[in-house]
């Protein structure tokens, strides 16, 4: 139980009528192929609905195994948690589309609590099904949000000084962990009850480090925003992706991945990874939400509000970048274009926020490490494609000592985002040529880093960190719908916040 838990959320009896209504028209027959389950949280327990049952479970201490069922009645909806369901490419590819029963939901119950934890948790959350395609959105034939294993599963592969060469190995991790585990390897000082940073969730894996021989002077990670991991780890395997093969032959990957939180989606999950926080304890619960204090809707997920993202982190989240600047007083941080920036020394938003914006290419064409087959077609490509070039323009300049006639210390870490690879996935779906385009894209321009970092010299005295926000599983054009329609038509008065989070008008 964290410091939230008090201030949290439980639906008030007087909305009871308006949540068992709304129940029973997300569980109804019509709406079967869109609506996974339904989580709600009431009298000190959480509940998972779905069409074939339900569970009650509740906390019984501290930590992410301190839970049991209370009741349950049909099929659990949670009752499959395990890690290792279609972690290779051939068994997403054969098991696409899985029903509920077919699928698994790690750590469901530790994830679904802690959305609860805090005040503005909705008063329904909806789980779209593996299948949903979300028409609203274009209809993405790449999807996330869910809990389900494939759209949280992400890639984690750690490499470089104080890391085991093991390879590719059978196990699984939480984005969670990263923070905890980077802090640690570089020697942070921990706080009194041995955490690194302040009321993390996550802990620290050392089943991949190996610090006997020294650790890092330097760490620098890089996220793939969006990336199904059995993709990148079979194009690393084939040679499409070399660079992070050669991050995975230095260091050791997860085959089954590192799971986000609910919701499995992008600010969200970007700070539960640089915090070590889940959502409903950091305070960015998702792209969008209904803050009940202010009676105003938050928006994170915008290429106008990514600046101020941070301005809704609960008071007491401690950033990475904190924990390296509290243990290492005077050393220099870096965050390219990642919005939890908080406590970085260089920020690429901090520039927007000065009014400083760096100079934008019109265009991509001619740009390196882009594939004009798609940049041509695809707006959205061809923005990232933009966006990803700067990143790639700052790291390396940093790297470099010179960025923007500003000098640079090489920084005790580094944060950096590349967004291309969720643009494409979402667009194409993760089995398509243009998310392999968007994979050798980013793994040159990974590359591009590693070789600023190598004309430094202290390539040898840094681990590497490459990791993704969610994960992003294909859905089928064919299972298209929108659950508001339905409530609306039954006469239910409710804002739905980030596509999953159901607030009911207490009018």
């Amino acid at each position: 139980m964290t410091e939230n838990a008090a201030a949290g959320h439980s639906l008030d009896p007087q909305l009871e009528p308006q949540a068992e209504k709304a129940l029973e028209v997300l569980l109804g027959a019509d709406l079967e192929p869109i609506v996974d389950m339904v989580l709600i949280s009431r009298d000190n327990h959480y509940e998972a609905h779905s069409h074939t049952g339900m569970v009650a479970f509740q906390r019984t201490g501290p930590g992410r195994e301190g839970y049991e069922r209370v009741f349950v009645e049909g099929a659990d909806p949670l009752g499959d948690q395990a890690t290792d369901r279609f972690s290779s490419l051939d068994t997403e590819i054969a098991g696409r589309f899985p029903d509920r029963s077919d699928n698994a939901y790690p750590h469901a119950f530790d994830s679904v609590a802690q959305l609860f934890d805090h005040r503005s948790a909705p008063d329904l959350c909806v789980i779209h099904s593996a299948s949903h395609n979300w028409e609203d959105q274009g209809g993405h034939r790449g999807e996330h949000g869910s809990i389900g294993v494939v759209q949280a599963r992400a890639p984690f592969v750690i490499a470089g000084k104080g890391v085991r060469a093991d390879g590719l190995v059978g196990r699984s991790a939480r984005l969670l962990d990263v923070a905890p585990t980077i802090a640690h390897l570089l020697g942070c000082t921990p706080h009194d009850d041995g955490t690194y940073l302040a009321n993390q969730d996550g802990e620290v894996r050392d089943d991949v480090l190996d610090i006997d021989g020294g650790r890092p002077k330097h760490v620098i990670g890089f996220l793939f925003d969006g990336t199904n991991p059995n993709v990148l780890y079979a194009m690393a395997a084939n040679g499409e992706a070399p660079n992070v093969a050669r991050l995975m032959e230095m260091g050791t990957a997860y085959e089954h991945g590192a799971m986000a939180s609910l919701p499995t989606v992008t600010l969200a999950n970007h700070t539960s990874i640089l915090t070590s926080r889940h959502p409903g304890h950091h305070g960015i619960l998702n792209n969008a939400w209904w803050d009940r204090a202010t009676g105003k809707q938050i928006i994170t997920n915008s290429s106008a509000t990514w600046p101020t993202a941070m301005d809704t982190l609960e008071p007491s989240v401690e950033s990475l970048h904190q924990a390296i600047s509290r243990s290492f007083p005077g050393e220099f941080t870096a965050s390219v274009n990642e919005p939890c920036d908080t406590g970085a020394g260089y920020s690429t938003f901090e520039f927007f926020r000065r009014g400083e914006v760096p100079p934008i290419p019109k265009d991509p064409f001619g740009l390196p490490y882009t594939t004009e087959r798609f940049v041509r077609p695809s707006k959205d490509y061809s923005w990232s494609s933009i966006v990803d070039h700067m990143g790639t323009e700052q790291a390396v300049g940093i790297l470099s000592g010179n960025y923007r006639d500003e000098s640079y210390p090489l920084p005790r870490f580094m944060w950096v985002n590349f967004t291309l690879t969720d643009s494409a996935m979402h667009e194409g779906g993760p089995h398509s040529e243009m998310a392999a385009a968007s994979i050798r894209d980013s793994d040159s321009r990974l590359g591009a880093v590693l070789a600023a970092l190598e004309q430094t010299g202290a390539f040898d005295d840094t681990a590497f960190v490459l990791v993704a926000d969610h994960g992003m599983e294909e859905s089928n054009p064919e299972v298209r719908g929108d659950w508001d329609v339905h409530l609306r038509e039954a006469g239910l008065k409710f804002r739905d916040e980030g596509y999953s989070f159901l607030y009911l008008d207490e009018s």
